[in-house]
């Protein structure tokens, strides 16, 4: 096999060095750095990488959105904001290449929340037409490349976040999360990736119109701390009374907890030799630690595969129905892309008749989900079924059924969590042969990113999370 190619920025000759967000921040604090030399270090490292990734949806290096509070916790971090998600001035196109958007006249509700951080917002991110495909490729233009191996899929659908941070080019970047969207990029490129927990920040605009909220928010980091002082810092911002609040996280618990080992997926996916290994390694380092894991069966109904593929295409139907209404009076349905209209269609077919019965057992999956936690405080599995695939294998172009079989066969876990509205998180504990990142992925009860983020720091003492910096 021949050595991967491989994309990074990282240098010690700017001022981004190889830091994280928190340490970013306090530099700027302490005013060892100002903010534009911050801006402009992380404006050349992503104008030297992006070429060859194809990460950037808009840039907005001449007009950064910058923060008017200097004591907010992240005041002056770089950052970039995912293709789905309102900033005033910048257009967003969900990834779709159905119309052109004008620039948005007024942040989204999330972006405030994420704006109150006080990162400076430097551009979009790109993404897969409406977050539907887990691979960030598209139907004609360049797909999103892995900087560990850019003949590799990032990941979807916050692949072109990954892609920027893997690479060094930002300490963090934005990303959403409807089926796997923050946590499958994050296991692709090497990341953290926290999807919270249902009702923890402020929804955005069109996860309140959805039947059953599936979407959460985030960030893709490349440290623990990083993760955590984000949630800490959007919960300063708003915080839903009716869950507990989780604070700054600084580090691990003492406590030792029961961990449920899952290997078998909801779709009956296979788990390839290496992420099956990298699980079961983490199990061991879990043990050493002296938690008790497990092997439990999987807390989920049979049916909830296919009752998420049926309420993937009612989205998808809305998506290319009401595209006109939702989007821009340019858009053309006949420009979707394959994926998009396969879903759609497969719904308007005979999906329609199935969707009432399944979001009643959708909407039941949480207690089936919660009773898993009588017995156990978190639930360790693989966050994807197989290595994240060569660029074309998840080609939306790819025949709809062929690519459908595949989709089932790569993306197995996470969708449970986006039903459940459990929290869950990738961590970055292996790498493959073909030279890219294995996730695995934590999970808990609803409410309780607190005790995802303990072990999550607990992990990182333990092993040497892959970075470019050192490959």
């Amino acid at each position: 096999m021949s050595h991967p190619t491989r994309v990074g920025a990282f240098t010690d000759g700017d001022a981004l060095a190889d830091h994280d967000a928190v340490a970013l921040a306090a530099l700027i604090r302490s005013g060892e750095l100002s903010v534009k030399e911050v801006e402009s270090a992380a404006v050349a490292r992503i104008e030297r990488v992006d070429p060859a990734l194809d990460a950037v949806a808009f840039a907005a290096y001449d007009r950064p959105r910058r923060s008017r509070t200097p004591q907010a916790p992240l005041y002056g971090v770089p950052m970039f904001v995912k293709d789905n998600t309102d900033i005033a001035g910048l257009p967003t196109n969900h990834g779709t290449d159905a119309f052109r958007a004008g620039p948005a006249r007024r942040d989204g509700r999330y972006a405030r929340q994420l704006l109150s951080t006080g990162a400076t917002v430097l551009g979009k991110s790109r993404m897969p037409e409406f977050g539907l495909n887990a691979s960030t490729e598209f139907r004609v233009a360049a797909p999103t490349r892995n900087p560990w191996n850019t003949e590799r899929s990032t990941g979807a659908s916050s692949g072109g976040a990954a892609a920027l941070v893997a690479a060094g080019a930002l300490p963090l970047a934005h990303a959403n999360d409807g089926g796997g969207s923050i946590r499958i990029p994050a296991a692709a490129t090497g990341l953290i990736g926290l999807k919270p927990s249902r009702g923890r920040h402020l929804d955005g605009e069109m996860a309140r119109t959805m039947p059953l909220n599936i979407i959460s928010e985030g960030v893709l980091t490349r440290t623990v701390r990083d993760t955590a002082a984000y949630v800490a810092a959007v919960e300063d911002h708003w915080r839903n009374p009716r869950l507990a609040p989780i604070g700054l996280v600084q580090g691990p618990a003492r406590r030792r907890l029961r961990v449920g080992l899952v290997l078998e997926s909801v779709t009956g996916a296979v788990v390839d030799e290496q992420t099956r290994a990298a699980v079961e390694h983490t199990a061991r380092l879990l043990e050493a630690q002296g938690h008790v894991v497990e092997p439990v069966p999987i807390p989920a109904a049979d049916s909830l595969a296919d009752d998420f593929i049926t309420y993937w295409g009612m989205l998808a139907g809305m998506a290319g129905g009401l595209g006109r209404f939702a989007f821009d009076r340019s858009f053309d349905a006949t420009r979707l892309d394959g994926l998009t209209l396969g879903l759609r269609r497969q719904f308007i077919q005979g999906g329609w008749a199935r969707l009432p019965g399944a979001l009643r057992r959708l909407r039941r999956a949480a207690r089936t989900y919660a009773a898993a936690f009588d017995r156990h405080e978190l639930i360790l599995s693989p966050v994807l079924s197989h290595v994240t695939p060569p660029l074309g294998h998840l080609d939306p172009n790819v025949p709809f059924d062929t690519l459908m079989d595949r989709l089932q066969r790569y993306v197995s876990f996470t969708p449970l969590h986006n039903v459940t509205g459990a929290p869950g998180i990738s961590l970055p504990m292996g790498m493959a042969r073909e030279g890219v990142p294995i996730g695995v992925h934590l999970s808990a009860a609803y409410g309780d990113e607190r005790t995802l983020l303990e072990v999550s720091f607990a992990l990182e003492e333990q092993t040497t999370w892959p970075t470019l910096r050192t490959a």
